[in-house]
């Protein structure tokens, strides 16, 4: 995929944020996209802004959480682009950190059907499209560094659950497509500067509605936040180069080495309880 120019790409969550970021990357070397996202007013701007960078620019609507919709979804993709090469689940939501114990059902299956199920709906509807042409492709599913360790500053254990499970579905499907010329990343940033936080305007009513959320409680972030043009470029870097694991932020490093230390911590453990069985 180092040569992306005419390529056809499906991004999810691309109206705003990391979305319309990896959007304009794609635009900018030739792609042309169909940009899916919940909030009609912000894809139809976001639609305007990448068809003026000259290329195809198809928008869908579409809730990533209704299955039967993101089916259906499969066959406008195929009308706009002749050929679907780059898949980019980035449809996602967050709520505000809360006790594990006392976030509500209607929650959990909001954020499970959007960025778990969500994600494995427009696998099932397109990589059988990437897979129809031969010539290869790519997928990224955007996770989270919050997929790889529970930020202790952030307190976000429901959010962190969700992309546990992006990132495991990655390394599956990395193991499925091997040999057929189909790479996968899994995009796992720290801060960048979106609308994440403002999810709760964005809840369906099969969840609840729209929301206002609970004041958040003040907190240091503990990254300085990239701007969703960086998101995006990185994306696209990763995309050429068929990287899997996709960080942004350097210092991020020694939250995963701490973590790491830890489960081998587990291990050390294990052999003493080995040896004083012995």
């Amino acid at each position: 995929m180092r040569d992306l120019e005419g390529k056809g790409a499906m991004v999810t969550g691309a109206a705003n944020g990391i979305g319309l970021g990896i959007c304009r990357a794609l635009a900018k070397v030739g792609v042309d996209i169909v940009l899916a996202d919940i909030e009609r007013d912000a894809l139809e701007r976001a639609h305007a802004e990448i068809a003026a960078l000259g290329v195809k620019a198809t928008p869908l609507l579409l809730d990533v959480s209704d299955r039967d919709a993101v089916m259906r979804a499969a066959q406008e993709v195929t009308r706009a682009l002749p050929k679907l090469h780059i898949l980019v689940n980035n449809a996602g939501i967050a709520f505000q950190g809360s006790p594990l114990l006392s976030v509500e059902p209607a929650q959990w299956a909001w954020i499970w059907n959007v960025n778990v199920k969500g994600a494995l709906h427009c696998l099932n509807a397109f990589v059988p499209l990437i897979r129809a042409h031969g010539e290869g492709g790519h997928i990224v599913n955007t996770a989270s560094i919050c997929g790889l360790q529970v930020n202790p500053v952030l307190r976000n254990g429901p959010y962190a659950m969700s992309k546990y499970a992006v990132v495991a579905m990655s390394e599956t499907l990395a193991l499925d497509l091997e040999g057929s010329g189909i790479g996968v990343s899994v995009f796992c940033p720290a801060l960048v500067a979106t609308t994440l936080g403002q999810s709760a305007r964005r809840r369906p009513a099969q969840f609840g509605g729209a929301y206002e959320p609970p004041p958040s409680p003040r907190r240091d972030m503990p990254t300085d936040a990239i701007t969703p043009d960086a998101a995006g470029a990185r994306v696209r870097h990763a995309i050429e180069h068929d990287e899997f694991f996709v960080f942004t932020h350097p210092e991020t490093r020694q939250w995963i080495e701490a973590r790491h230390r830890r489960i081998m911590a587990g291990f050390d453990q294990l052999d003493r309880y080995l040896a004083v069985g012995k």
